[in-house]
């Protein structure tokens, strides 16, 4: 079984885009473990502000069939087939870590994004922060906090719209202290 990370993230009707993305996941993967919700604004463009978070299951689909399936579910979820790489959306599923593979093909991995923008590597470090990054063979919670303190600031937000989602559903709360303030 591979053990995969996914970046899960709306900035269109973000609560119910979420909640059907989580769903529709949990129907083909089982529960999953995921990190808290947080808010930041659209990168590359100009939109709405963004809810990310990061989850976690596992699985025996080839990467090839789980790139699919993930946009599958985008697709679902209202992703127009022809949609611009920067530009709002309803449900956007990145896959970030697909056990320790490092490729090009079907998709980048380990995803470029995660050593560079705060509303990926913060969850992903909540989540998995002693798994060890495949390029740079940093712990994550260590390139956590080695980002630049100008990365684009993350506010977590209130996430208990998600709760209907499953009844198993495993949040697991950041080891890491969050400033009072609740924003990075």
């Amino acid at each position: 079984m591979a053990q995969v990370y996914i970046g899960i993230g709306s900035n269109l009707q973000r609560e119910y885009s979420l909640c059907r993305g989580i769903s529709l996941l949990e129907q083909l993967f089982g529960p999953l473990k995921r990190s808290a919700i947080y808010q930041s604004e659209a990168v590359g463009f100009n939109g709405p502000d963004f809810y990310n978070l990061v989850a976690y299951f596992e699985t025996s689909l080839s990467l090839v069939t789980l790139a699919r399936v993930l946009r599958d579910i985008e697709y679902q979820c209202g992703r127009p087939r022809a949609a611009k790489k920067c530009s709002s959306r309803m449900l956007d599923i990145d896959l970030l870590l697909y056990d320790s593979m490092v490729c090009d093909a079907p998709c980048r991995l380990p995803r470029p994004e995660i050593a560079m923008n705060a509303f990926v590597l913060r969850p992903l470090a909540e989540l998995a922060g002693e798994r060890v990054h495949p390029l740079t063979f940093c712990p994550l919670i260590q390139m956590w906090r080695q980002l630049e303190p100008t990365a684009i600031p993350l506010t977590r937000i209130d996430d208990s719209f998600l709760n209907h989602t499953s009844n198993d559903y495993v949040h697991y709360a950041c080891d890491y202290p969050l400033p009072d303030s609740g924003t990075y």
